[in-house]
């Protein structure tokens, strides 16, 4: 980690957001999370906002439209496809009016091309994933679009130094074999892990050498070996999901220079909260997040110190809080990514010095 990229203690959000004004959800993450922030995504706005479709929009030379089952390939651009390339442009057109002459780092989220192939349909109703062909055209589309949006930001913000996430959530059941087919009464075959990780590389490989390339999964299960072997600069994961069978592969990763965004702030607990109940987080908070981290560290041998270059970020996406909930976590991963640079450490081993 010779070189930084971010401040010390930085935190970051995973990407989705709640509400429908995209104004207001970029003067947010602006403002709580100054360091970092991010593009903000809005599913709640609907078609082609959501996971798969706000990437559709970046495609080359591949369509999509909705079916009642979900998106699926079309033979040209129609009413959906077009009206997620113009939701993308209005989230861009307010990104570069808020964070005009921004200087520091930002990031960008699209989904990744195992989460694509497992989501889209081709168009005789089964999913990309189950055609090898398929997903080798989609890969290349993705990483053809995903190269344009980096040069389309990089030309609005031109100081910024931006950095891009590619959201794998169902990259766990692909390298598993347990992605359901179109008709749901089967599962669809295992995607060998080279495989897996030649696919990530495709689209990471077309980033310029001064833009990170970032993979995320709030999933189970998160594939460490494979999206290290694809040449990720930075993983991203759920720290509650974690499990001890995976020390090995995440201590090998950080000792290698792989970068990290770790998710501990907890994003799901909002739903029986009232603006009123979310006073702002207190030290006792903020520490009870970072536990688990300090912890991990210590029983990993890593030095505390690496800690104050991690990120630190909510545990999942926010489409689903409240807004004063949303506003809350991303204040929360600040104050907790500031306490962890001061005090990397908290009060491991302390008691025996």
């Amino acid at each position: 980690m010779s070189e930084r990229l971010w401040m010390p203690g930085s935190a970051t959000g995973i990407g989705s957001m709640p509400g429908t004004d995209i104004r207001e959800a970029v003067r947010v993450v602006l403002g709580e999370l100054p360091d970092l922030p991010h593009l903000p995504e809005l599913p709640a706005r609907g078609v082609g906002a959501d996971l798969t479709g706000r990437t559709l929009g970046l495609l080359v030379d591949l369509h999509a439209e909705v079916q009642p089952s979900g998106w699926r390939v079309a033979a040209a651009a129609g009413r959906d496809e077009r009206r997620a390339v113009a939701l993308l442009g209005e989230d861009l057109d307010a990104l570069e009016e808020l964070a005009e002459g921004w200087t520091g780092p930002l990031k960008l989220q699209v989904t990744g091309p195992w989460t694509m192939a497992a989501t889209l349909e081709l168009r005789y109703g089964n999913k990309a994933l189950a055609d090898a062909g398929a997903c080798r055209d989609l890969t290349d589309s993705l990483a053809e679009g995903v190269a344009e949006h980096v040069r389309q930001v990089a030309r609005r913000l031109p100081k910024a130094r931006l950095l891009v996430q590619l959201d794998e959530p169902a990259l766990p059941g692909v390298l598993a074999g347990s992605v359901p087919t179109a008709s749901g009464f089967s599962r669809l075959t295992a995607v060998d892990p080279e495989r897996a990780a030649s696919g990530l590389r495709a689209v990471l490989g077309v980033l310029p050498e001064d833009v990170l390339g970032i993979v995320h999964s709030c999933a189970p299960e998160f594939p460490f070996d494979v999206v290290r072997r694809a040449g990720a600069g930075a993983l991203s994961f759920d720290v509650s999901l974690f499990k001890e069978v995976q020390e090995e592969a995440l201590g090998t990763a950080v000792e290698a220079g792989t970068r990290m965004l770790l998710g501990v702030i907890d994003a799901t607990s909002h739903h029986a909260e009232s603006p009123g109940d979310l006073r702002p987080p207190v030290a006792s908070d903020l520490d009870a997040s970072l536990a688990p981290v300090r912890e991990l560290w210590h029983r990993l041998g890593l030095p505390a110190e690496t800690l104050r270059d991690v990120v630190l970020t909510p545990t999942c996406g926010l489409a689903g809080a409240s807004p004063a909930r949303a506003r809350w976590v991303l204040a929360a991963a600040t104050g907790a990514g500031r306490r962890l640079a001061e005090d990397p450490e908290g009060d491991l081993n302390k008691g025996s010095r």
